[in-house]
């Protein structure tokens, strides 16, 4: 079934540093960029002076361009850190008459911020503990429930939070509300995360720079970039990408370890990696890149998990026990046809089986079909193509797919698909879900929307991203179509794997044909 086969394309060096000549314009290439490129001067011509501007080169022009957009976020979360005064004279924040759904500024970090016990002094994450719903059957002894980076992210920023609190006390600084102080800081951290993010996207895209402008003004952004705590991961998922793009393996493990501290998802990488590898016959490659991951996870991981094993455990007992979140899969389906076989209504404490077993089953199949994808197709898939299947296999078949996970996705959709209106319309229907989203929590009691409008938006994002998955299979089958392959480039993200000769592929049987009488 199998046999080593020589690659189309040869070993070949890699090629060096493209010209100015030999970029892709957007404007030249997308109908979309070049009818936004009218108003100031149309389309790139052909005898333009690329490259030559002494300070507006596409990576800084991309990093401007994220910086606004995170700046537009900022002021739409803004309205869930304002205060007023109640009536003994003390200030407060103002969440009265439901304002973080009806103004669409709700964020984690800020009731975060007392319900992890942040606020309080001499608490530390994993060992600082408090009992939900005391005095009631239901309840529930807790800790920290974010992986040890994130939860270190937050207790440091909480320190932060306390010192300018301190000296604006003394009048040396602006004071505000110890949470609003703590968001802004937490935000301003977020910001740098994704400004290294778009860096990354943009270096590793090679002759592609401007697609980063897609990661740095996607509609995503505009609306999630502060609604959680995602975009460290995907700074670390980025620059790993970037590390094994430069043949750095060591360094990719070292930031693909950090990145799964912060949030398991850069793992993932690991399986797209391997199958490449294998097929390339660069094993060596991938097992120090893997081995390097492993034992930077275990090394943020295990002083935690050693000294405080039951507050680090919470992360996992969580995820264990969580039921089916409104935005999954699972939930829509259960609605719409009133089947309750996931399991049910959960009591405190009690997991869900039957939900996690048809998750991760689901899940373990499509990685098992990414894989033969990787293995048989004509020419060796992209790294950024397989990454992005495996990424969209796991939030389409999760139990979960909290808002902000579709960050996830979007460095990976750019270097896997660089289609401007494709991307953007995708990215736009999903930052759109967070509209009847909010609108559902607000409860039909108060004006809001019945469940059926948000999850018939569901619907509509989870197809996006499943038609978006159909079109990367199809280029990994018909590589010709696909717009970075263009003039004879390999894979911009490969590393080592760019231009490497197949050493093991799996050629799919073909029926024998009938000979005619």
């Amino acid at each position: 079934m199998s046999s080593p086969t020589e690659q189309e394309n040869p070993a070949e060096p890699a090629p060096a540093s493209l010209t100015p000549g030999e970029r892709s314009a957007p404007s030249r290439e997308e109908p979309l960029v070049a009818a936004a490129s009218r108003p100031i001067g149309g389309p790139l011509g052909e005898h333009a002076a690329v490259g030559r501007h002494w300070f507006w080169t596409p990576q800084r022009v991309g990093l401007a361009m994220a910086v606004l957009a995170l700046m537009l976020c900022w002021f739409g979360k803004a309205s869930c850190i304002q205060q007023y005064t109640d009536d003994s004279g003390q200030n407060q924040l103002d969440w009265r008459a439901g304002r973080p759904y009806v103004a669409m500024c709700y964020s984690d970090i800020v009731p975060l911020y007392s319900a992890e016990r942040l606020n309080q002094d001499g608490t530390f994450p994993y060992k600082t503990s408090w009992v939900d719903n005391a005095g009631t059957p239901s309840a529930q002894v807790r800790y920290m429930e974010y992986p040890v980076l994130t939860g270190l992210f937050q207790w440091v920023n909480a320190k932060l939070t306390a010192g300018w609190t301190a000296i604006s006390s003394a009048g040396w600084l602006p004071g505000a509300l110890p949470v609003a102080i703590y968001f802004n800081i937490t935000a301003f951290w977020l910001a740098a995360a994704w400004l290294v993010t778009v860096w990354a996207v943009g270096r590793t895209a090679n002759r592609r720079p401007w697609d980063m402008a897609l990661a740095a003004i996607s509609p995503l952004v505009l609306v999630h970039a502060f609604t959680n705590f995602d975009t460290l991961a995907t700074a670390f998922a980025a620059t790993g990408l970037l590390a094994w793009a430069r043949r750095k393996p060591v360094l990719a493990g070292v930031l693909l370890g950090l990145g799964a501290a912060t949030k398991l998802y850069p793992l993932f990488f690991l399986g797209p990696l391997l199958i490449l590898c294998v097929r390339a016959g660069k094993f060596r490659e991938w097992a120090k890149t893997a081995g390097t991951t492993v034992v930077v996870w275990l090394a943020v991981n295990l002083p935690i998990a050693l000294s405080l094993n039951a507050g680090w455990r919470e992360f996992f007992r969580l995820n264990a026990q969580r039921g089916m979140d409104p935005d999954s899969l699972y939930n829509v389906i259960s609605y719409f046809t009133g089947w309750a076989g996931f399991d049910g209504p959960l009591q405190p404490g009690q997991t869900p089986t039957w939900l996690n077993a048809v998750s991760g089953v689901l899940f373990l199949l499509c990685c098992a079909g990414i894989a033969y994808v990787g293995l048989t197709a004509p020419r060796r898939p992209r790294l950024a193509q397989l990454c992005f299947l495996v990424v969209a296999a796991f939030l389409v078949t999760n139990k979960v797919w909290s808002p902000q996970y579709s960050l996830w996705l979007v460095p990976l959709a750019v270097l896997a698909i660089p289609r401007w209106r494709l991307l953007l319309g995708w990215m736009l229907v999903d930052a759109l879900v967070w509209v009847p989203r909010m609108f559902y929590y607000l409860g039909t009691d108060h004006k809001g929307l019945p469940e059926d409008w948000f999850l018939g938006f569901v619907v509509v994002r989870d197809l996006a991203v499943v038609g978006l998955c159909a079109l990367v299979v199809r280029e990994i089958y018909r590589p010709d179509k696909d717009k970075v392959r263009f003039d004879g480039v390999d894979d911009p993200a490969g590393g080592v794997l760019d231009r490497a000769r197949d050493v093991f592929v799996i050629k799919p049987r073909r029926t024998r044909q009938p000979v005619p009488q």
